[in-house]
C-alpha cells in the first residue's frame, strides 16, 4: 500500500517540476494586471512613493538603473497587499496614502507627486519618525514591499544578480579534445 502512495507522490512532484518552467517564465508586468482595490490616483501616488524609496540612478560609467516606478514595483506592492495581506493592511495602505498626501500639503503646500526628490524623502522621514503608529506602519510596509519587489524584478535578477534560470548549457556536437 505504501508503494502506491509513493508512486502517487512521485508523479505529482514530477508533474510540478515539468510545469514549473512554463509557469515561471510567463510572468510579466502585463500579466500581473491592474489592482482593483486602488483608484488611478491612489496607484499613481503609490508609484511616486516607491520611486522616492528607490529612484532611478546613473552610476559613474553612465549606466542607468531603472527606478522602482519604472519596474512597476507599485503594482507588485498593491497586489501583495490586496492578495496576500489582510484587510488591516489594505486599510493601512489607504490611510497611509491619505496621511502622505496630507503631510505633503501641510509641509510644502503641494501634493506629494509635485514635490522634489529631496522633499519626498523628507516627507517619508517625517512619517517614519512621527508619533503616529499608522504612519510608521505604512512607511515600513511600503519600504519592505518596495525592496522585495525590486529585488525580485526581472531587471534586478538578470542585470545585477546575473541569475540564469537553467545554468550549465549543453553543447551537443562538440569535438572531444584529448
Amino acid at each position: 500500500m505504501k508503494r502506491r502512495s509513493a508512486i502517487k507522490s512521485l508523479g505529482l512532484a514530477l508533474g510540478g517540476l515539468v510545469s514549473l518552467p512554463a509557469w515561471a517564465s510567463n510572468w510579466t508586468p502585463e500579466s500581473v494586471g491592474p489592482v482593483t482595490t486602488l483608484s488611478a490616483s491612489e496607484e499613481a501616488l503609490l508609484g511616486e512613493l516607491v520611486e522616492a524609496i528607490l529612484p532611478q540612478t546613473t552610476n559613474v560609467a553612465g549606466v542607468v538603473s531603472p527606478g522602482a516606478k519604472e519596474l512597476r514595483v507599485h503594482q507588485f506592492a498593491a497586489r501583495m497587499i490586496s492578495d496576500c495581506l489582510g484587510e488591516a493592511a489594505q486599510a493601512s495602505l489607504k490611510e497611509g496614502l491619505l496621511i502622505t498626501e496630507k503631510l505633503a500639503n501641510q509641509t510644502y503646500q503641494k501634493g506629494f507627486a509635485a514635490l522634489t526628490p529631496k522633499e519626498r524623502v523628507d516627507v517619508l522621514q517625517k512619517m517614519n519618525s512621527s508619533s503616529d503608529a499608522a504612519a510608521k506602519e505604512f512607511v515600513g510596509m511600503i519600504k519592505r514591499l518596495t525592496i522585495q519587489g525590486y529585488t525580485n524584478s526581472e531587471y534586478y535578477m538578470t542585470h545585477v544578480l546575473k541569475y540564469n534560470m537553467a545554468p550549465g548549457y549543453y553543447h551537443g556536437c562538440v569535438p572531444v579534445v584529448q
